[in-house]
């Protein structure tokens, strides 16, 4: 029979865990895990392989992983309703193309780095937070947080915090100037521009 303090002690864990799955049972977490891995594989495939071969290999687990249309929708901001169709889709596919560009040109060299997942999933309201370290051999750990939202296709992320930093925040503040001087076009060769200097 439990006594009155061990019952008081699972409540108190019972409060501390509520919101919390465990990774390893979390299909959020599965997805942030699989990305980690293809990270991995492109750093240690070098520069060996070149950008544009890690890019093609990064490319369709970045789309797995991320929900870009809501990403880009978020980085544009409010001139997101004043864009045409054709021009929402041509930013979404460069905002795409820059996603994986920019994880083709950073993650380029191995030097024993790896990842760790914390064992716990928060639950806010309709989204999942699961927050990874990548630990590197001489340098401090870099903390990343993926915020998660369910998607037709499952859990995706909707934006990364690189420490308390919104990678979709830090992006509409770069768009603003190109969308203000020349709407969605602008912001499209902005995009490009950007792209073409990550993968050269």
């Amino acid at each position: 029979m439990p006594t009155k303090r061990s019952s008081l002690l699972l409540l108190l864990a019972a409060v501390l865990t509520a919101g919390q799955v465990h990774a390893a049972a979390d299909p959020g977490a599965g997805k942030i895990e699989a990305f980690d891995a293809a990270l991995l594989d492109a750093m240690k495939a070098g520069p060996g392989v070149g950008t544009a071969e890690r890019y093609r290999r990064l490319a369709p687990v970045v789309e797995r992983t991320f929900n870009l249309p809501v990403m880009t929708q978020f980085a544009v901001g409010p001139a997101w309703s004043s864009f045409t169709p054709a021009q929402q889709q041509a930013a979404i596919t460069a905002f795409t193309k820059l996603t994986t560009a920019s994880y083709a040109h950073n993650f380029n060299a191995y030097g024993g780095e790896r990842f760790e997942l914390d064992p716990n999933v928060v639950t806010r309201g309709p989204d999942k937070i699961v927050n990874t370290h990548l630990i590197r051999p001489h340098d401090a750990p870099v903390a990343l947080t993926y915020r998660m939202r369910a998607a037709g296709d499952g859990w995706k992320v909707i934006d990364i915090y690189y420490g308390a930093i919104s990678q979709l925040t830090t992006r509409r503040s770069d768009f603003a100037a190109s969308i203000a001087s020349g709407g969605a076009p602008a912001l499209i060769a902005h995009l490009t521009s950007l792209i073409d200097k990550l993968m050269n």
